[in-house]
């Protein structure tokens, strides 16, 4: 028995459309938050992902590149370059922990805990950005973070 391939140009019913897959709603959200956090992160002359990683250290100044890692899910080798450009621009320094020369301590400089006040008014940005209530944000935000959680544990 031969399947009937749909002709070129004819539309399948069978086949997904790309406006009901979930992952291109998230892809092209996140690629929509980014263009805000640009935006918003350009008069701080820093990236997202930089914002990112001084967010972390903002909570909790001096850690090693893996434990960064594992809140920002990123792999050393994606945040290795990241935090050098970061010292480069004199946001943090990174050195050699004494205990164990395997790991890397990176601590925030004067001028990166000094972004911290700057960057005091990008959630309420991002709020109005969104025309979403705190309620609506809150909520979004804790159905991604288990959808995540379950994509996770079923890789």
């Amino acid at each position: 028995m031969t399947t009937k391939r749909p002709s070129p140009g004819s539309r399948d019913s069978d086949t997904p459309r790309l406006d009901q897959q979930l992952c291109f709603t998230l892809y092209s959200t996140s690629l929509a938050m980014n263009k805000l956090y640009r935006k918003l992160l350009g008069p701080l002359d820093i990236t997202y992902p930089q914002y990112l990683v001084l967010m972390v250290l903002w909570e909790r100044d001096s850690m090693t590149v893996s434990e960064i890692g594992e809140r920002l899910f990123l792999d050393s080798a994606t945040l290795t370059p990241l935090l050098k450009r970061m010292e480069s621009s004199g946001l943090l320094s990174r050195a050699r922990a004494a205990s164990d020369e395997r790991q890397v301590i990176v601590t925030l400089t004067d001028a990166g805990s000094a972004l911290r006040e700057q960057a005091k008014a990008m959630p309420e940005a991002v709020m109005c950005a969104s025309s979403c209530s705190p309620e609506e944000l809150t909520q979004m935000k804790d159905q991604l973070d288990r959808l995540r959680t379950q994509l996770a544990e079923n890789m």
